[in-house]
């Protein structure tokens, strides 16, 4: 079927479910719930379509209940990503030459899997294993996750045909060829979507995978790769690899054979993939590209004129949503002073408001925070502001592991605007608020944008459009991502394509064309249809 050429058109952003009480959906969920926290499944090594065991393996636990164990896993030796790299390579060969609409062809299968016969499984396994309640989980392991593939189709659709101009005596084309050698995706445990997303976005345009998958997320990691092969993606195209980070990534960045790094995670983490990548340049068969979206400082100004309601619903939303363990969750929050005893009645009101506990009963607005690490992370901020004179903690401000990781919702307030609450990313469900002169609005943007070194995602709340204007001319790189009068979470495919630069990353928009062309090295191709055939050229003539 090489005679045509099709154009997947634009879809429609997959649709919510409501699961109110009583709805078949809820029923249908909470029969899966049940069933992946019975069961206790050993999560292999996939590498070239067969799966591998391990001697050394490691635990999936809730973080809501820690001493549940949902799984086992198994974790890669040296050996192991060794493998993967030459199944990579040689799948490569066929993959990259099957026809890019037989590509699509399998992504939209994955989709629809997502949305239909797995839907349950990816939402029970998101939920339990990265404690996350029924809408973060449906927003997330369901519906972006189908809208990065059905949407990566229809961008690849206009990237294959944006083609050269044509002269009368040459044809001109250009080819969008995969990259030369292997990607190796690394993906956080906060999105199901994202993870898959940084595996498939590679895959569509014709490269083979190295998947490194963050170990607090493995149980629908491991789903996500199963429901790769029902689809028909063949074998070795993605290479499943759990295990230690460190170690797959010292292996990988020594190979020749790296074409891409496709990362979402901490910045540092990233840094040390760049330098290690840099080490190696000259070992390289060509320059890796490099794709990160990394942390995020983000900021929530508040002005005068701004609408009190809107502004702290987004306020508390933003920040205290999954926990805030979103790379967008609101961390900063600018207030001015005329505003700030309603902003904070408002917002006591809500977060008193709030239940706490396992994402099984859908009551709970807040779950638990990942891992005991990002537990102590962020008692030991809340701690640095509790015992700190520059700083009060106004609701809040305590935590409890002893059965499951949970911080309570955190908002503190400080004089210094440069604390080190405002500056430093937390990950966490902790929000700091600094208050300022109405007057001062224009001085606040400035300091937004200089006292973080992130650039991901911020928002401005105003009445008043000169101010909105203002904002918008201060913080043009501050965030990579701008709300008016919105929060800064929650980008929708197709709608916000997102990523921000500084210490956020490269910028490079997932969920857009954007992100696809990192994937591809294309090839100009001049057909000459009148070639000269005598070396001098009419200048040469005497007159």
């Amino acid at each position: 079927m090489n005679n045509s050429f099709f154009m997947f058109r634009e879809p429609e952003n997959e649709p919510l479910l409501g699961y109110a009480p009583g709805t078949p959906e809820k029923r249908s969920l909470k029969a899966a719930l049940a069933k992946v926290r019975s069961e206790v499944p050993e999560i292999p090594l996939i590498i070239g379509g067969r799966e591998y065991g391990s001697e050394e393996k490691g635990r999936v636990v809730m973080p809501h209940d820690h001493g549940h164990v949902l799984a086992t896993h198994c974790k890669a030796s040296p050996a192991d990503v060794e493998r993967a790299v030459k199944e990579a390579a040689r799948a490569k060969k066929e993959w990259e030459n099957t026809p890019w609409t037989e590509r699509a062809a399998v992504m939209l299968k994955i989709a629809e899997l997502f949305t239909t016969e797995y839907r349950d499984l990816l939402l029970a396994s998101t939920m339990l294993g990265q404690s996350k309640n029924v809408f973060q989980a449906q927003i997330d392991a369901v519906a972006e996750a189908a809208d990065f593939i059905r949407f990566n189709v229809a961008y690849a659709s206009s990237i294959y045909a944006e083609q050269p101009r044509l002269d009368r005596d040459s044809l001109n084309r250009m080819e969008y060829r995969p990259l030369e050698g292997f990607v190796f995706a690394v993906t956080p445990f906060n999105f199901t979507a994202i993870a898959s997303n940084l595996v498939l976005a590679p895959v569509l345009m014709g490269n083979t995978v190295l998947w490194k998958p963050a170990g607090t997320s493995l149980l629908s990691s491991y789903y996500l790769m199963k429901i790769y092969e029902k689809a028909g993606l063949p074998a070795g195209v993605v290479n499943f690899l759990p295990g230690s980070g460190e170690m797959i990534s010292r292996v990988v960045t020594k190979h020749p054979d790296l074409a891409g790094i496709h990362f979402t995670g901490s910045t540092d983490v990233f840094s040390k993939l760049w330098m290690q990548c840099a080490e190696n340049l000259r070992n390289y068969r060509s320059f890796p590209r490099l794709v990160g979206e990394t942390g995020g400082k983000n900021f929530l100004v508040v002005h005068p004129s701004a609408d009190v309601d809107a502004a702290v619903t987004a306020m508390v939303r933003g920040a205290f949503e999954y926990q805030g363990q979103k790379c967008s969750a609101v961390s900063r929050c600018y207030i001015p002073k005329s505003l700030r005893e309603k902003i904070l009645s408002l917002a006591g009101r809500m977060i008193a408001d709030m239940k706490t506990g396992s994402p099984e009963d859908f009551r709970n607005f807040i779950n638990a925070v990942i891992d005991e690490a990002s537990f102590d992370n962020c008692m030991k901020y809340i701690s640095a502001a509790r015992t700190s004179t520059e700083a009060d903690i106004l609701f809040g401000g305590r935590g409890d592991k002893s059965a499951g990781y949970f911080v309570e919702p955190t908002v503190i307030e400080t004089t210094d605007p440069e604390f080190v609450t405002m500056r430093e990313e937390i990950f966490g469900p902790v929000l700091t608020l600094y208050t300022y002169e109405d007057d001062r609005f224009g001085e606040i943007l400035e300091l937004c944008d200089r006292s973080s070194p992130y650039g991901l995602t911020g928002a401005v709340f105003a009445a008043d459009r000169k101010a909105l204007a203002l904002a918008a001319r201060k913080l043009k790189y501050a965030a990579g991502n701008f709300y008016v009068n919105d929060k800064p979470t929650g980008a929708v495919v197709g709608k916000q394509p997102f990523g921000g630069s500084r210490a956020s990353g490269t910028n490079d928009k997932a969920g857009s064309r954007l992100n696809l062309l990192r994937w591809t090295s294309p090839l100009t191709v001049k057909e000459n249809l009148r070639p000269p055939r005598w070396y001098a050229y009419p200048f040469m003539d005497e007159e």
